[in-house]
């Protein structure tokens, strides 16, 4: 897919998340992997009204080079960028129950959403990290977002929501929403003794489709 096919698909993508809820107002932020270099949603721009030919674009170096100035959580994207090279792209939001959930986690934590499907081990993996949390903005949590995606294709920042990476931009924005889903799931079987995924279970999925 082309920059400009990417452009046009991040808009509608975002949008999708935006009208049903997955972000508010100005809050979360998508980047994607190009050839030379990265798209990334610009600062104080709202998923639901994206133009994609405002869409920032940074250079291989995350210099500016195109585009509306981008968020100012792009060392966010970078850290799991750099963390993990097969990831073309990253969607962090403030989505309802992953955010409830990174509420209640110890920051620390590797499993805070237990495997109670087998679509939240396919999109999500076997860790969700729990990163301490920090102010929004604050360039200090890169390091720590780094080491936590190294093994892991999402995390939760304690507080504040998902960080989640994929192959491709639709496959990020699927993990998200899957992992959205799995929160809320878990949340609503909190305390009633659900029954989870066996290792062997968990390890048989991440074998097929991991």
């Amino acid at each position: 897919m082309d920059e400009a096919a990417l452009r046009d698909q991040l808009a509608m993508l975002g949008a999708s998340l935006f009208q049903r809820g997955y972000s508010v107002g100005t809050a979360g932020n998508i980047s994607v992997r190009l050839p030379d270099g990265y798209l990334m949603t610009p600062t104080n721009s709202c998923l639901g009204r994206l133009d994609p030919a405002r869409i920032s674009k940074l250079a291989p170096d995350w210099s500016h080079i195109g585009g509306d100035k981008p968020s100012k959580e792009v060392f966010m994207h970078r850290a799991v960028l750099t963390a993990r090279r097969e990831a073309g792209a990253v969607v962090h939001l403030h989505s309802t129950y992953a955010t409830a959930i990174g509420c209640l986690a110890e920051p620390g934590e590797t499993a805070p959403i237990p495997p109670l499907t087998p679509y939240f081990v396919m999109r999500v993996g076997r860790s969700l990290p729990v990163v301490r949390y920090y102010r929004p903005g604050d360039g200090a949590m890169e390091s720590e977002i780094h080491e936590a995606a190294k093994g892991a294709k999402a995390v939760l920042l304690a507080n504040h929501g998902p960080v989640v990476s994929g192959k491709t931009l639709e496959d990020a924005v699927h993990a998200a929403e899957e992992l959205e889903e799995s929160a809320r799931l878990a949340l609503l079987l909190r305390g009633a003794g659900a029954r989870t995924l066996t290792p062997a279970q968990v390890d048989d999925l991440l074998a097929t489709f991991g």
